[in-house]
């Protein structure tokens, strides 16, 4: 059964720092490139960041590039996202998935269809 538990979220104050972590099981994540995405309430969920399979290219979201890095372990299964100068409009669930083909710029990249219960930022100011 494929599962996804993304975990690290919490209350920060704006400009500070969180890191994220997603662990994948059920199927083998390490061929796919994964990424993070967001939803704040009242919204579509949006991409922030992806990775490659390899661990190497990253692709990030104009609105975190800069603040947000994406990392991950193939060993472990799992994938990371360490975010820095937090602000209130990056409050919103987390979660993390795989991709189906890499990002394209422009367009929300495709995803699996399961997704994990996903993880609260709260950011204050």
């Amino acid at each position: 059964q494929v599962r996804l538990v993304e975990s690290g979220g919490g209350l920060v104050q704006a400009g500070g720092t969180l890191s994220l972590s997603c662990a994948a099981s059920g199927r083998t994540y390490s061929n796919y490139p994964m990424g993070w995405f967001r939803q704040a309430p009242g919204k579509e969920r949006e991409f922030d960041a992806a990775i490659r399979w390899s661990g190497g290219p990253t692709y990030y979201a104009d609105s975190v590039k800069g603040r947000f890095t994406i990392s991950r372990d193939n060993a472990k299964n799992t994938v990371s996202l360490r975010m820095n100068s937090l602000k209130p409009e990056d409050t919103a669930v987390y979660y993390c998935n795989a991709l189906i083909g890499w990002v394209l710029p422009g367009t929300p990249p495709k995803t699996f269809n399961v997704w994990g219960q996903g993880t609260q930022v709260t950011v204050s100011s």
